[in-house]
């Protein structure tokens, strides 16, 4: 089991950044692709970010490409999303979650943390 745990979700302006914060517990972190993954209001959840176990490799949503940036600090069991250049609609509820291997499919990973707000104000 892989627990998760998001902070960092708050009210910003339009134009402002953020840094999202996932903290986890359990088995090995570091042997863990990470994810994340947001759902607007009335929205499925979609994908964002994903990173690979050792941080060599990261994709991206096209509708962040280049204001958010996902990293990880396995000897922290955490992983973080620098959100700049914020938007409206990047207003969601934001989740980390765990799989084996980097996928940016939502349904292949099997630990989900309990999500933060993150509020963009126009």
């Amino acid at each position: 089991q892989v627990q998760l745990v998001e902070s960092g979700g708050e009210l910003v302006q339009a134009g402002g950044s953020l840094r999202l914060s996932c903290a986890a517990s359990g088995r090995t972190f570091s042997s863990y692709a990470m994810g994340w993954f947001r759902q607007a209001p009335g929205k499925e959840r979609e994908f964002v970010a994903t990173i690979s176990w050792r941080g060599a490799n990261t994709y991206y949503a096209d509708s962040v490409k280049g204001r958010f940036t996902i990293s990880r600090d396995n000897a922290k069991n955490t992983v973080y999303l620098q959100m700049n250049s914020l938007k409206p609609e990047d207003t969601a509820v934001y989740y980390c979650a765990a799989h084996r291997v980097v996928s940016v499919q939502i349904h292949d990973y099997d630990y989900w943390g309990q999500g933060t707000q993150v509020t963009v104000s126009s």
